[in-house]
């Protein structure tokens, strides 16, 4: 299995994320959209990057279930409240998801929504990987 990331020198420099991800090989895992609940199904963090860390911790837990790692993302789409407010704190963002997920990016985009399935979420991440 193989995951190539491709980024056209006709298209505009991607900054933390991939323009094509072609995967060749192995299983694909569909990871459900992950906001920032915890354990008991309660919202965690009042800030935008507070919430961003869980959902990525989340959605990475679901992965790590599935048997793969960050590398093995194919897609990730980030479901946010506000993106003017995304696009703030899109630095702290980036840190985190260096932290977390390292330096292999996803194809990605970033959806504008009017409100998550709890109200008081501001970040929702899906997406899906394959694994060998």
């Amino acid at each position: 299995m193989s995951l190539d990331r491709l980024n056209p020198a006709d298209l505009s420099p991607p900054t933390g994320f991939s323009h094509a991800v072609v995967a060749t090989g192995g299983r694909l895992v569909f990871l459900a959209g992950q906001t920032a609940l915890d354990t008991d199904g309660k919202v965690v963090g009042a800030t935008l990057p507070e919430q961003f860390e869980k959902a990525l911790t989340n959605l990475l837990a679901a992965l790590h279930a599935a048997g793969g790692t960050p590398a093995d993302l194919a897609r990730v789409t980030v479901y946010a409240t506000d993106v003017a407010d995304y696009r703030t704190h899109a630095r702290d963002l980036g840190r985190i998801w260096k932290d977390l997920a390292g330096r292999d990016y996803p194809a990605m985009a970033v959806i504008g929504t009017v409100r998550l399935w709890d109200e008081e979420c501001l970040v929702e991440l899906d997406g899906f990987a394959v694994l060998p």
